[in-house]
């Protein structure tokens, strides 16, 4: 499945329908993992999204992270801290059982090399979709699938967050399960914006929150006029890089294989 593609926005809602109808005819392909995921996150864009395609999974805050976020010059750097950060996080307050995957996401939004954030209060919206207004922006997201085995918990393992890798020793050996992590980028072009339309945008509330002021899945997809890249990226979560990445880290992790030495007692 992909809802990778590039188009002009006559009626964006077309777009939204296709990459839903994608999502639930690929339903009855998924199989999940043996392992438990976690989604790492409070938002209920990236929740929903895993939910229809098929997965099941539960749900751990990361709460506030940005104390072990170090410094980053790019934006797609600091998505992709910010993933491995709240993955880590909630990885290492997961019990039982185990084998489990915690998947920690990250969005913004980039106007060059700025990071346009989720605006403070709707005066900083209205600036920010201003400043958005007839360009082309990038939509960022950072993606970490972090391990959790039993042996990382017990026998004198630990979760070394400080250097983002998961760990564990047992006698004189030492084991790294490295997490696996990337980045998707979605191009998006905005139509001309009217003082007018903005102020009604953010008076109706859907700029509150939202990366870049804006949510595409609901009444901000008029004022797009194309996008390059994955829908449900900009929707919040990049589903096709998820997918792309888990089996791999599956299969390097052993997860997929109940017999793997860092999965026994």
């Amino acid at each position: 499945m992909s809802s990778d593609f590039r188009f002009s926005i006559f009626d964006f809602r077309l777009a939204r329908t296709k990459a839903g109808c994608s999502i639930e005819n690929r339903k009855s392909k998924i199989q999940n993992p043996s392992c438990r995921l976690v989604l790492a996150s409070a938002s209920p864009q990236r929740k929903q999204i895993l939910a229809e395609a098929g997965y099941a999974f539960e749900v751990a805050d990361p709460g506030d992270i940005e104390d072990a976020i170090g410094a980053a010059s790019l934006p797609e750097e600091l998505v992709a801290a910010k993933a491995r950060a709240k993955a880590a996080h909630v990885a290492a307050a997961l019990s039982l059982p185990y084998p489990a995957v915690a998947i920690g996401a990250d969005t913004i939004v980039a106007a060059g090399d700025e990071i346009v954030g989720k605006p403070m209060d709707r005066g900083e919206a209205v600036s920010i979709l201003t400043r958005l207004s007839g360009t082309r922006h990038r939509v960022i997201s950072g993606l970490c699938l972090w391990p959790v085995t039993q042996r990382m918990k017990d026998e004198g393992g630990r979760m070394n967050a400080g250097v983002m890798r998961p760990a564990f020793i047992h006698g004189e050996k030492s084991f790294i399960l490295h997490p696996s992590t990337g980045v998707a980028t979605t191009w998006v072009q905005m139509r001309r914006m009217s003082a007018e339309q903005i102020q009604a945008y953010v008076a109706s509330g859907e700029s509150d929150g939202k990366a870049g002021a804006y949510a595409i899945q609901e009444g901000g997809d008029r004022f797009v006029e194309s996008l390059e890249g994955s829908f449900l990226n900009v929707v919040g979560f990049p589903l096709e890089l998820f997918e792309e990445l888990l089996p791999a880290a599956l299969r390097e992790w052993g997860f997929d294989s109940p017999g793997a030495a860092w999965n026994r007692k």
